[in-house]
């Protein structure tokens, strides 16, 4: 009896003294990015630990799929409160999932931190004091690359992006903008596609009939390379301006190898030509572990694990009250430099690479440049407060 009761206390104690963190994603239907997205927690992980844990405790991930599922996010979402017993929730890359769990963690009251999902929704229209969110934003990515496009200065521009809430925000957002910065411009054709499912040939010969003189891209994956296939094999990009959101991250353009289209301006993670302490220092250890080289997803699960890390030691506990209070203004240091949670929002200051598509070694490269803070590129306090509900 003593003995079962002397167990009994051992694995009490081991249960105290690990933190686990609940993480759920679309490992299957987005294994591109997912895959090095899950390196990346793991380094973390690693870090953490061999320093100590956090407040004491060792961490542990404990991951759920999501099936690109709402129905299916929700239920695994419950299953890692319920069952798992973790401290925190993290994860979720497309948008309508992200949505789903945000909305869960508003009702059940529970800290949420959006790792991956780009809708503005998650942090103005559907914001909720539980949920924060890493990545930088859909407005904040196309704000990246609007100036670029203004300085195209062309007047009738195509539209293709995929149909679900990324897409149709990240479109939304660029015909705003745009439209305020160059008036005069037309939208002349949009082709909005299923996700995973783009009939290419007729895409393109739909945005050639319109004859536009310029081109945003929000597609990404597979359906970025059929197009890409596609408008290469009509001739369709020659003479061509282009503003592709998400083109430049490994994930996506790595797969497109000799056929990347030159001269595209884009967002991206050129992990080879960034030479920051910061960067160079996370490279070396990512490198040293997986013999290989990181993607953007690597620097989101990365970011976010040393986010709950600070958050969590900032609190002093995993209680949700003292998380909120925590990560409201908290600062992380990043491969990318330091960001900051804004309080007002719950969005994170983390920036993005834009620069141009080049072929090197028949390999796709980014190339001229240039790091934008996230904060450089947030509508006005007045503004997130008229989309935002109060807290």
């Amino acid at each position: 009896m003593a003995a079962i009761m002397g167990a009994s206390l051992s694995m009490a104690a081991a249960a105290q003294e690990t933190l686990k963190i609940g993480e759920i994603n679309s490992y299957k239907t987005q294994p591109a990015f997912l895959g090095p997205y899950k390196n990346g927690m793991d380094l973390a992980v690693e870090e953490i630990n061999k320093a100590g844990g956090i407040n004491g405790k060792q961490v542990e991930l404990v991951i759920r799929d999501d099936n690109s599922n709402t129905g299916d996010a929700v239920r695994a979402v419950e299953d890692l409160l319920a069952r798992d017993k973790v401290d925190v929730l993290t994860g979720t890359f497309l948008s309508h999932i992200g949505l789903a769990v945000t909305d869960y963690a508003k009702h059940k009251k529970v800290f949420f931190l959006a790792s991956e999902p780009l809708t503005d929704k998650i942090v103005w229209e559907n914001g909720n004091p539980y949920t924060f969110r890493l990545r930088a934003s859909t407005y904040m990515q196309v704000a990246m690359l609007v100036p670029e496009a203004v300085k195209m200065n062309k007047k009738r521009w195509a539209l293709v992006y995929p149909n679900y809430e990324y897409g149709q925000s990240a479109v939304a957002t660029f015909k705003k903008l745009l439209k305020e910065a160059q008036p005069d411009v037309e939208f002349v054709a949009e082709q909005a596609t299923p996700l995973g499912k783009v009939d290419a040939a007729n895409v393109i010969q739909a945005l050639a009939d319109a004859k536009p003189d310029a081109m945003f891209n929000v597609l990404f994956a597979a359906d970025l390379a059929k197009l890409v296939r596609a408008g290469t094999q009509r001739n369709f990009f020659k003479d061509l301006s282009v503003v592709s959101l998400l083109t430049g991250e490994p994930e996506y353009l790595d797969p497109l190898g000799n056929e990347t289209p030159e001269g595209w301006v884009v967002t991206g993670y050129p992990w080879y030509a960034i030479d920051t302490p910061e960067h160079k220092k996370f490279l070396d250890a990512y490198q040293a572990k997986f013999n290989d080289y990181p993607r953007l997803g690597t620097i989101v699960g990365y970011s976010a694990i040393k986010s709950l890390a600070a958050g969590i030691e900032k609190a002093g506990s995993t209680e949700t009250d003292a998380m909120i209070k925590a990560f409201k203004g908290l600062e992380v240091e990043t491969p990318f430099g330091q960001i900051m949670y804004r309080p007002i929002d719950h969005q994170s200051t983390m920036g993005a690479y834009v620069g141009k598509l080049a072929k090197k070694d028949g390999k796709g490269i980014m190339v001229d440049i240039r790091y934008v803070d996230g904060a450089d590129v947030q509508p006005s306090d007045e503004e997130v407060k008229k989309m935002r509900p109060a807290d």
